[in-house]
């Protein structure tokens, strides 16, 4: 329905008179003389302003509020698991690769790209065969204030806050961060947590999209925060503790000086950020991943075709505390073995921020 509302060309003029058009359709007792029931499907709401009044006796199920059709939006992790048994695929590379799509309480996926990888069987990301990867790179590279730094952040593995009511459902009146990112909701590009109301970016695939649309329009932040990252893990694969913890310090001051420490939570924001340069090699960092006694800071995993040569991070991250105590609490918990089926060889990485005298500690050991 929204093709004329998504057209920046198109003048606003023959916008309304396209409204007035679905007006004279919709709207009104005559035409429930002769429709039953009218289904129009788009990437966009319906346009806020104006034309709301227009066309507001549709009930509209979105991306940002999916209501009682979430569940069929896309496949559900169920459906998903049935087609991966049918067609003999690895669910959990299935997961990484297409899962991350939070509507209400489900977990979906793309269909279009579940049924690529069911079919032909490659890994891989099927979102710029359409349309859709032409309209999203202008936007990202907008020059509004924190858009930047909010792409850098979830493309880390964060989530950043998002207003949603600001976005007038159209891209001509896009005005803000938030008005960005939210149109990124609606196609697809980032998704959406209507309950905590952020965003983020869903699964390898879309990362990979983001990051090729970052770079057909070289952002020299961008490049300069990738070479920042790499250093530091070229570091941490080279056990080098002090440059890890002096590294660790420079990408504080230097690209996350709005992330304030208080606590583990803090620093571990830092921490993902920091760790960007691990996207070409790793999957997405696992927060929170559950191991055999507890729960492990950040598990970083390689991906299949660098498994030989880039080993999985386990990471444990400590406030004020010594970091020698991170160490230990990834030994007596026995966090590497819960992932040792995904990978070769294993470093455990503790991180410790001493509030007294702002430094980092690090120590790096190998299983």
């Amino acid at each position: 329905w929204d093709v004329l509302i998504r057209d920046e060309a198109t003048k606003e003029d023959i916008q309304n008179e396209y409204i007035r058009f679905l007006r004279g359709i919709f709207k009104g007792t005559e035409p429930t003389k002769y429709i039953q029931l009218a289904y129009l499907t788009g990437i966009l709401p319906i346009k806020k302003e104006k034309t709301q009044s227009a066309l507001n006796n549709f009930d509209e199920f979105t991306m940002v509020s999916p209501s009682i059709l979430a569940q069929y939006i896309g496949f559900t992790e169920a459906e998903v698991q049935k087609l991966s048994n049918k067609y003999h695929k690895d669910f959990d590379k299935v997961k990484k690769w297409y899962d991350g799509y939070l509507l209400k309480d489900y977990q979906v996926y793309n269909p279009r790209a579940v049924v690529s990888v069911m079919l032909k069987g490659e890994y891989k990301s099927y979102w710029s065969e359409t349309a859709s990867y032409e309209a999203i790179v202008p936007f990202i590279n907008m020059n509004y204030d924190g858009l930047k730094t909010a792409i850098i952040e979830m493309l880390s593995g964060s989530s950043v806050k998002v207003n949603t009511a600001t976005f007038k459902n159209d891209t001509v009146n896009i005005q803000s961060k938030d008005d960005v990112l939210t149109y990124m909701i609606h196609l697809g590009y980032l998704g959406y947590d209507q309950t905590e109301k952020i965003a983020f970016v869903p699964n390898e695939e879309i990362r990979q999209e983001l990051t090729n649309a970052v770079k057909s329009k070289s952002w020299n932040e961008m490049l300069m925060f990738q070479q920042e990252s790499e250093t530091l893990l070229d570091a941490t694969l080279d056990m080098d503790n002090e440059t890890v913890a002096a590294q660790i310090e420079k990408i504080h001051n230097e690209y996350a000086s709005v992330i304030r420490y208080h606590d583990e939570n803090s620093l571990s924001s830092v921490l993902t950020i920091a760790y960007l340069g691990t996207m070409q090699y790793y999957f997405k960092p696992v927060r929170e991943f559950p191991t055999g006694r507890g729960f492990a800071d950040f598990i970083f995993i390689p991906k299949p075709e660098y498994k030989s040569v880039y080993p999985a991070l386990v990471v444990e991250l400590k406030w004020n505390q010594k970091v020698q105590t991170a160490i230990q609490q990834i030994k007596d918990r026995k966090y590497p073995s819960s992932i040792s089926d995904y990978t070769g060889d294993i470093l455990l990485v503790g991180i410790n921020y001493d509030k007294k005298s702002k430094k980092h500690q690090c120590i790096i050991e190998k299983v």
